[in-house]
C-alpha cells in the first residue's frame, strides 16, 4: 500500500513539472515495478503491456472517429448545426448561448472529442455572441462547458478507453451515453435561462430570425442527421460493430466534405491525416503507458487492499460509487479525462465487480465526473482551448463562466445516481 501511495505522489509531482502524462506514468510504473520485481521483469512487463494495448482491436475505432470528426469540421457541418440551433432558440433571451449548447451536443454526436468540439464551436459561436452583446464570461463559459458534451454524447473516445479497461461492450456504452447527454444539454440550456434571468446585463435581447431563414437553416441539417443515423442507428439495431459504424460514418463524412468542394488538394489530406495520426498516437501513448503504471499498482496489491477495505465497510451500489466519484473530481484538478480513467478503473474494478455495480451505469457517471477536469482550474483543457482559439478573451472570464455549468453537471450526475435507468434503459433494449 505504501509503495502505491509513493507512486501516486511521485506521479502528481512529475505532472506538476509539465512532463507529459504518458512519460510520467511510464517512468513511475517501470521504476516501481523494477523495485518490487527487478529490472529484467520490469522491461519484459513494459514491452508486453505497450504491445498488447497498441494491438488491441478495440482501439481501431479511435483513429476512425478522429478522422470522421475532421471531415465533419472541414465539411462545414458545425456551422450548419449552429445556424439550425439559432433558428430554433435565437429569439429567446440568451438564445445564442442556448443555441451553442445544442450545436455542441449535435457536433459531439458525430465527433467524439471534447477538445475538437470546444475548438470548433469557439470559432463558430463565440464571434456572433460577442457581436450581439453577450458578456465574455457567458459566451466563453458556454462554449467551454458545451465542449464537454463531446465525451458524453457518443461516439466518445474516453468511452472507448473506459470499455477497454473495464472490459465492457463499446456499443452498449455508446448507447448508454445518449439519454444522459441529452439530459445534460437540457440542464445546460435551463442553466443559461436562469442565469440570464438573474443577470440581465450579461446578455442582449434575443434575435428573431425570419420564418424562411429558420426553415432554410433547419433543412441544412440533413447531412448531420444522415451521419447520426448511420453511426448510432447501425449500432442500436445491431447491424454493425463499433468499428464498422465508425468506418461508415468516416466515409460518409468524407463524401460530404468532398461534395462541398473540400479535400481537393493534397495539402488538405496531408494536414488532416497528419493531425489525426498525432492525436491517435498521443491517446495510445497515454493508454499504454498508463497500463504500465496500473501493473505497478496491481503488483503492490493496492486494488486488492481497497477491495478488502470496501468489503469491510459492506458498501454496495451508490454507497460504493460515491467515494470513487469524489476521488475522480479531486483528480480532475490535476489530470485530464483519459488519465483519470486509466488510473481509477483498474484500481477499483475488482471492488465494483464484487459490489455488484453496473459498470455501464458507473462508466457514465465517471465520464461526467471526469468532465469536471476539462473545465476546472488549474489545468482545464477546454478553457485553454477556448482561450487559444480566441486569445483576446480573459482567462478569468472563462473560469467564472463555467461555474454555473459545474453546478449543472452535479445535478445531472445526481439524477443518474438516483435514477440509473437514465443510463441503462437504452443499452438494455439493444438487439
Amino acid at each position: 500500500m505504501m509503495m502505491a501511495l509513493i507512486g501516486f505522489a511521485a506521479l502528481i509531482a512529475i505532472s506538476l513539472t509539465g512532463i507529459p502524462l504518458a512519460y510520467g506514468t511510464l517512468l513511475i510504473g517501470f521504476v516501481g515495478f523494477a523495485v518490487v520485481r527487478g529490472w529484467e521483469p520490469a522491461l519484459a512487463m513494459t514491452g508486453q503491456q505497450v504491445t498488447d494495448m497498441i494491438s488491441n482491436s478495440n482501439f481501431v475505432v479511435v483513429p476512425i472517429f478522429i478522422l470522421m470528426g475532421e471531415f465533419i469540421r472541414r465539411g462545414g457541418i458545425a456551422d450548419e448545426l449552429y445556424e439550425a440551433a439559432n433558428a430554433l432558440l435565437g429569439r429567446l433571451r440568451g438564445g445564442l448561448a442556448m443555441s451553442t449548447i445544442l450545436a455542441c451536443g449535435a457536433f459531439a454526436a458525430v465527433c467524439g472529442s471534447s477538445v475538437a468540439c470546444a475548438a470548433t464551436m469557439t470559432k463558430v459561436a463565440l464571434p456572433p455572441m460577442r457581436r450581439f452583446g453577450y458578456h465574455d464570461k457567458l459566451a466563453a463559459g458556454t462554449v467551454a462547458a458545451g465542449g464537454t458534451l463531446g465525451i458524453l454524447i457518443p461516439p466518445s473516445i474516453p468511452m472507448v478507453i473506459y470499455c477497454v479497461f473495464a472490459r465492457e461492450d463499446i456499443g452498449r456504452m455508446f448507447m448508454a451515453g445518449v439519454v444522459p447527454g441529452l439530459l445534460m444539454m437540457l440542464i445546460f440550456v435551463a442553466t443559461i435561462a436562469i442565469w440570464v434571468r438573474m443577470d440581465k446585463d450579461i446578455v442582449a435581447p434575443g434575435i428573431m430570425p425570419s420564418r424562411s431563414a429558420r426553415f432554410a437553416a433547419i433543412r441544412k441539417t440533413w447531412a448531420f442527421i444522415a451521419l447520426f443515423l448511420l453511426v448510432l442507428g447501425s449500432l442500436y439495431l445491431g447491424v454493425a460493430t463499433p468499428n464498422e459504424a465508425a468506418s461508415i460514418g468516416a466515409v460518409g463524412a468524407y463524401l460530404f466534405a468532398l461534395a462541398r468542394g473540400k479535400m481537393r488538394r493534397w495539402s488538405e489530406y496531408r494536414e488532416l491525416f497528419g493531425g489525426a495520426i498525432a492525436t491517435t498516437a498521443a491517446i495510445l501513448a497515454i493508454a499504454s503507458c498508463g497500463l504500465v503504471f496500473s501493473q505497478f499498482i496491481n503488483i503492490v496489491g493496492l486494488p486488492y487492499a481497497l477491495q478488502q477495505l470496501v468489503a469491510s465497510w459492506e458498501l454496495h451500489g451508490t454507497a460504493l460509487v460515491l467515494p470513487i466519484l469524489g476521488l475522480c473530481i479531486i483528480l480532475g484538478f490535476v489530470f485530464e479525462a483519459l488519465a483519470i480513467l486509466i488510473l481509477i478503473v483498474p484500481i477499483f474494478l475488482p471492488s465494483l465487480q464484487a459490489g455488484g455495480v453496473d459498470l455501464i451505469w458507473f462508466g457514465i457517471l465517471m465520464i461526467i465526473k471526469t468532465e469536471f477536469g476539462l473545465i476546472t482550474p488549474p489545468f482545464g483543457i477546454n478553457v485553454f482551448t477556448v482561450r487559444s482559439a480566441q486569445p483576446d478573451v480573459a482567462l478569468g472570464d472563462i473560469f467564472r463562466g463555467i461555474v454555473p455549468f459545474i453546478v449543472a453537471m452535479l445535478v445531472t450526475a445526481a439524477l443518474i445516481l438516483v435514477f440509473p435507468e437514465i443510463a441503462t434503459a437504452l443499452p438494455n433494449m439493444m438487439r
